[in-house]
């Protein structure tokens, strides 16, 4: 499923997502991944899929949205693993050009060293670059890279990237508690983040299940400290908060199972998010309990909220949705 949503974004308001890269293929493990663990670590760009047949998912999805009077702010490249891995992501950008949507590009910027990559992001209206430290130790234990991976060449294609850009430029931090958290490392962070200077440098911290169990946000005193940090050096008018949740409305726009599991491949959904959902959809509970016999949905537990992710290869199933199966 290429185009899901339109979905609630903390950062890009209603935002029709566009999954342009098969699951879990990506230059990162991330440990806090909602996605889980990452199936193919690779660096070298390629096709995936037909730039047309993007663009024809994409158009459709649209149109559905707009005849339900579903708004939507921006067309998202938020897919299933690095989307600039798509060797086809600045044709792509193209073709969706005549829909008259602003585009948004969130990458964790592995592969913004090579000047292809900047020229396909340069296409977009708004990135996000990941930017969740700059220590290299501290940087292989959080993002976990592809081993050929430098952190002093992707530092130099962030520059170089947004000397070039004309769009909105944004970047990211997500605090793990006790890895890459502490205010000599968010000071080192923030010293780069003025270089790049972003219109907006988020603060986030994992709100849904992350790939790895063990994984915890920052505490309250490490985030304060960073937000702190990051407007001392960038002003406080570019730097915000993305640690709060995005919110229940959720769009459908036609086949209620097929809707659903295209949301939740990239964007796990809390289960008070999922009743409103059907609610709207005119469905009830019997499509989520079909979803889950069936293998392809499951359900996951993360801090006092549950959570609904469709089944991917790379998510393993916590003891909630084992014991939720056997029940």
């Amino acid at each position: 499923m290429i185009a899901f949503g339109p979905v609630p974004s903390r950062r890009l308001g209603r935002s029709l997502g566009i999954n342009n890269i098969p699951a879990k293929i990506c230059t990162f493990a991330c440990v806090y991944c909602q996605l889980g663990n990452t199936l193919q670590m690779q660096v070298k760009r390629q096709a995936f899929y037909q730039p047309e047949q993007i663009a024809t998912e994409v158009e459709a999805k649209v149109q559905e949205a707009q005849q339900r009077g579903e708004k939507i702010d921006y067309l998202a490249f938020v897919p299933d693993g690095e989307p600039t891995l798509d060797l086809n992501l600045k044709q792509e950008i193209s073709l969706l050009r005549p829909l008259g949507i602003p585009i948004a590009i969130i990458t964790n910027a592995s592969l913004v060293d090579l000047p292809e990559t900047r020229e396909a992001l340069a296409a977009a209206d708004w990135v996000s670059l990941k930017v969740d430290a700059v220590t290299e130790a501290i940087w292989h234990k959080v993002d976990r890279p592809h081993g050929s991976l430098q952190i002093e060449s992707l530092h130099r294609g962030m520059l170089q990237f947004a000397e070039m850009f004309r769009g909105e430029l944004a970047t990211e931090t997500m605090l793990v508690e006790g890895i890459n958290d502490s205010p000599r490392e968010m000071t080192r962070v923030a010293a780069f983040l003025k270089q790049l200077s972003p219109a907006k440098a988020y603060i986030a911290i994992p709100t849904r299940p992350p790939a790895e169990a063990w994984v915890h946000p920052a505490s309250e005193e490490a985030i304060a400290a960073a937000y702190h940090i990051f407007s001392d050096a960038l002003g406080e008018e570019h730097v915000e908060y993305l640690i709060g949740y995005e919110g229940d409305a959720f769009a459908f726009t036609g086949n209620v199972e097929e809707d659903l599991l295209s949301i939740t491949s990239v964007h796990p959904m809390r289960e008070q998010a999922v009743h409103l959902f059907l609610q709207k959809a005119g469905a009830d509970w019997s499509v989520v309990e079909r979803l889950l016999a069936d293998s392809r949905l499951i359900r996951l537990a993360y801090q006092t909220h549950t959570f609904y992710m469709r089944k991917l290869p790379g998510r393993k199933a916590t003891r909630d949705d084992k014991q939720h199966h056997e029940a």
